[in-house]
């Protein structure tokens, strides 16, 4: 090969010879495994005959590597999968379960985007009545540079990898994070690390995956650029879809909004525009393209879909087609990448004599809240920090989440908190240095606090002298095929002149960042019979009642001839093993076989595919490991709509306890919130208003009749 492989180096100081397989082929139909049964077998098969053990741990939680060469680059690259115990785990219970997909992908940068008041009801599709699984899978490919290191304790903490999913025992799973090209990665693209993620988890015959589509390219929201070009997400090409939207979007409204964009006509368009100052511009853009196109461009859908083509083409046939300079990327990317030019860097100091600035950190965040909000949790964490060691003189340090329990008192929006916690690490917040550790007795990840000495070294930032930006000059259509389509995305989808139903449209497209693919279960083979066995509460036993919606049913494979007692017996298994509230779980009767006798065939009984309820004792309704969505009772009743949490900053009403979106209340994203909050409602009915408000303008209704 023509480069250094340090993957494979690596194994060679283990002194073992290690299995590599294709990149591009792995995970394909029977490769490496022929998997037949429901997830929680397919990845024991996986890790026992496709994956090395690591000689080291991750928290307490066993590594398992498996080499994947990249024949086109001469590459090989990790894929570790970890194995986390939730009895053992400091966050046993599932924040994306609880919002169903409350978590990021960075395809670039993420950003919080700005607001869109809803009249419409909203319906929760959260994983939050989820039994809690026993166990989760984290598959990761880190950075580039960490290709050759041992994973740190840290690890799950980073949102920098190429690639992140995490699956539950039961076959859910998250997509946390992948990043390509544009987010970091020398040697990787975007669509080559979906791929992989795709055919390892229809491979291992994962259930449904949730993802969050933040992703960006060149400031450009992908889920609004690729939804009017081609009426669905990035992710869409893998068979993402609509899964719930943010302050109260539903699916008719998303796919509402996207109808209303894709379908401007470029010559209304044009013609909107005349008078006003990028008019000229846009009358171009369209005009140079119509010319290169083959087939009539009619709408700026149309448009959007032709320019994105020709940019995904190859470079001969891009310089066929415009016969102007190469774009700025394409020359980048064009540059050969060398081992030398990679400078490793950790991901994580445990041990470290020289502490940062938080607003330093901060300056260098490319993150969705503002600087201001995350100085402002930080202080919180601090403080809650501050008291627990007042309390404790010997300081043993606080669990992450005690941290987070207690600073949620203050700040509402936990995923702030949880990416600011992840920023605390020999960091300087005041006059004082948070610092975090695993502790070595109980594994758990804590914080502890310390007065800044004058002997402690705090580093300063670096001075960068930064380039003169270049004078503004009009753009010259085709030299850079994505800088026409940031022209068209800014001042048609983002700047429509005088059209509020336009803005509106556009802004329910960017409230719609949860998505969802659903994988079928099939029968790879004809003489096995596939069920879903879900739990039904006693009929007898009162003790035994679910308050929510009752959760999806475990899959059970086995074969055609197989009897109304063995289904007993696998789905009695498939339970103990799967979740922590049915460990001692016993089947005592399947619906609709109550009468059948244990030794009567299920051929013919049940039909492969169909969901069948088990009704039996020795569910654990004390443990508090029962829900993903954990044992918080609060109480979401938003005005746009919203009854669950959909992760979007929320405030609580101090009077009513009640859950409200903050951009709904009027708070922007930079501003605090204050610590006594008063709802509308509870402050109506404490000053009744002198004169009535005025009415709310109903995008639903608008949509409808909306009929250009």
């Amino acid at each position: 090969m023509s480069m250094m492989i340090p993957s494979l180096e690596a194994c060679k100081k283990r002194k073992r010879r290690p299995k590599v397989y294709g990149f591009h082929s792995f995970g394909e139909p029977g490769y490496p495994i022929l998997p037949l049964g429901p997830f929680r077998d397919n990845i024991r098969l996986f890790l026992q005959q496709c994956a090395e053990l690591e000689s080291y741990s991750v928290q307490g939680m066993p590594v398992w590597c498996t080499l994947l060469v990249h024949d086109n680059r001469s590459l090989v690259l990790p894929l570790y999968t970890i194995e986390e115990n939730v009895k053992t785990s400091d966050t046993p219970f599932c924040d994306y379960c609880r919002c169903t997909a409350s978590l990021f992908c960075h395809l670039q940068l993420t950003s919080q985007l700005p607001g869109l008041d809803m009249a419409c009801c909203y319906c929760c599709l959260g994983w939050s009545n989820h039994f809690v699984s026993k166990r989760k899978y984290h598959m990761i490919i880190p950075m580039d540079d960490d290709w050759n290191k041992p994973l740190d304790d840290g690890i799950l903490d980073v949102s920098t990898h190429l690639l992140h999913g995490l699956i539950h025992c039961n076959g859910f799973a998250h997509l946390l994070c992948i990043n390509g090209l544009e987010g970091g990665s020398k040697h990787l693209c975007g669509r080559e690390l979906m791929d992989l993620w795709d055919r390892i988890c229809i491979n291992l015959r994962t259930r449904k995956i949730t993802v969050e589509d933040v992703s960006k390219k060149r400031s450009m929201e992908l889920r609004l650029l690729h939804g009017v070009a081609y009426g669905h997400p990035w992710f869409g090409r893998w068979g993402y879809k609509f899964c719930h939207g943010s302050f109260g979007v539903k699916e008719h409204i998303y796919e509402r909004a996207l109808e209303i964009l894709s379908s401007l006509k470029l010559e209304k368009i044009i013609q909107d525009f005349s008078d006003l100052d990028q008019y000229e511009e846009l009358k171009k853009i369209v005009r140079y393209y119509r010319y290169l196109s083959e087939t009539q461009l009619v709408t700026i859908k149309d448009l959007l879909r032709f320019m994105l083509t020709i940019k995904a083409c190859f470079p001969a046939q891009r310089n066929s087609l415009l016969p102007t300079a190469k774009p700025a990327d394409v020359i980048e990317k064009a540059k050969p990448a060398t081992r030398e030019s990679v400078k490793i860097k950790p991901l994580i100091k445990q041990k470290s004599s020289k502490y940062r600035k938080f607003a330093t950190v901060v300056s260098h965040m490319d993150s969705r809240w503002p600087a201001r909000r995350l100085e402002f949790a930080a202080d919180v964490i601090v403080n809650a920090l501050k008291e627990k060691k007042e309390k404790d003189f010997r300081n043993g340090g606080m669990a992450r989440q005690d941290v987070r329990d207690a600073a949620r008192l203050h700040i509402g929006d936990t995923g702030l908190l949880d990416y600011v916690l992840k920023s605390l690490n020999n960091v300087v917040v005041g006059n004082q240095v948070v610092c975090r550790s695993v502790n070595p007795t109980t594994r758990i990840l804590e914080y502890t606090v310390h007065d800044l000495n004058d002997g402690d070294k705090v580093s300063e930032p670096e001075k960068e002298m930064l380039p003169l930006p270049p004078p503004p000059a009009a753009p010259v259509p085709g030299i850079d095929v994505y800088s026409d389509v940031l022209y068209l995305y800014e001042h048609v989808l983002l700047g429509y002149p005088e059209s509020g139903l336009l803005e509106l449209a556009t802004q329910a497209v960017l409230d719609t960042k949860h998505f969802v693919k659903e994988c079928p279960f099939r029968d790879e083979k004809e003489q096995l019979l596939t069920l879903f066995c879900q739990i039904l509460p006693s009929l007898t036993d009162k003790e035994i009642e679910f308050k929510r919606e009752l959760p999806p049913g475990e899959i059970v494979v086995m074969p055609l001839d197989a009897t109304v007692g063995e289904l007993k017996q696998e789905a009695e298994s498939a339970m103990r093993d799967t979740y922590c509230i049915t460990e001692q779980f016993v089947v005592m009767e399947i619906k609709g076989l109550e009468e059948s006798d244990d030794m009567e065939v299920l051929s013919g009984a049940v039909q492969s595919g169909t969901e069948v309820g088990v009704r039996g004792s020795g569910i654990d309704l004390d443990t508090p490991l029962r829900y993903q969505g954990g044992s918080d009772t609060w109480m979401v009743r938003c005005e746009c709509g919203a009854t669950d949490d959909d992760g979007e900053r929320m405030v609580a009403c101090d009077i009513c306890e009640v859950w409200q979106h903050t951009r709904c209340c009027g708070m922007e994203d930079a501003d605090e919130v204050p610590r006594l909050f008063i709802c509308s409602t509870c402050y109506v009915s404490l000053v009744p208003p002198k004169t009535e408000p005025a009415a709310k303008f109903d995008c639903s209704t608008a949509f409808l009749e909306w009929r250009q």
